[in-house]
């Protein structure tokens, strides 16, 4: 798997968790502790995420990290 489709995987699963949690970007962003503008370009794919911000990310919506990178491995 390609660097660029497991960002595209890691964005979709933190919008799937992001909208389960029934939040919008700007309050995940203020939950989690990063910018609303940083969790749209994680979404689209356009970030390559530090494991502290899976943390971060996975705590805000109260979820174990490896949610967040189910189907990201091959």
């Amino acid at each position: 798997m390609n660097d660029h489709k497991i960002r595209k995987t890691f964005g979709a699963n933190v919008r799937k968790e992001r909208l389960a949690a029934g939040w919008s970007q700007e309050e995940l962003a203020a939950e989690s502790g990063l910018h609303r503008t940083y969790i749209g370009a994680i979404e689209r794919g356009e970030r390559n995420v530090t494991l502290l911000k899976v943390i971060q990310i996975a705590n805000a919506v109260g979820i174990e990290a490896g949610v967040l990178l189910k189907g990201t491995q091959k």
